[in-house]
């Protein structure tokens, strides 16, 4: 995983949104191999409960910049203190249908244990890179007709008994094609409506 190249990239941005929020997306070294740290979202959350995420959540007050915001949020989550990581670039901004504009932060972490706020967090899973990129861990799906996102394209990750898909899919996704040799196929695998059912 090189991510030098993410210092230089300039993403793209969403100017016009409602809400603004911000994830990190950790990047930890465990092994001498490149792993992913994400979180499993409580089970009693009233948005996306129980899914795999980054470290992240709304912008507040007190925060001075969105990277702010990602900091906070990881240091809340799990115990990722600022002063502990390297921000190393972004990713481009995504909209949601909520009205949130995400924008997403990379960054190296160390490698410790870290422990999950039970109010927002129900694990925390550290995903081997390699694993990620591994052909028989990933599936995608074109989900046609959705009444809010139209048509589109779903990415599954599943790994270490985990599914890592949605708005954190298309992050995992751009992060691995920018760091890595791994591209997503040009081919879906299946072609589903709008009310296929997805991971929970």
């Amino acid at each position: 995983m090189d991510l030098t190249g993410l210092r230089r990239y300039t993403p793209e941005e969403v100017t016009r949104a409602r809400r603004e929020a911000a994830v990190l997306a950790p990047v930890i070294e465990r092994g001498g191999e490149a792993h992913l740290l994400f979180t499993k979202r409580a089970a009693h959350l009233g948005e996306h409960p129980g899914q795999m995420s980054f470290p992240g959540g709304g912008r507040e007050p007190i925060d001075r910049t969105l990277t702010d915001t990602a900091l906070r949020e990881a240091d809340e989550e799990v115990g990722m203190r600022a002063a502990e990581v390297d921000v190393v670039g972004r990713l481009d901004d995504t909209r949601t249908s909520s009205a949130y504009r995400i924008r997403p932060f990379v960054a190296v972490a160390p490698d410790r244990e870290y422990v999950p706020d039970e109010s927002e967090v129900a694990e925390v899973a550290v995903l081997p890179v390699n694993d990620l990129t591994d052909p028989a861990n990933y599936e995608s799906e074109y989900r046609v007709g959705h009444p809010e996102y139209g048509d589109h394209r779903v990415h599954f990750f599943h790994v270490d008994g985990y599914t890592v898909w949605g708005v954190t899919g298309r992050m995992v996704v751009q992060l691995l094609e920018r760091t890595t040799d791994w591209r997503a196929p040009e081919e879906v695998d299946r072609e589903v409506g709008p009310d296929a059912e997805l991971p929970s």
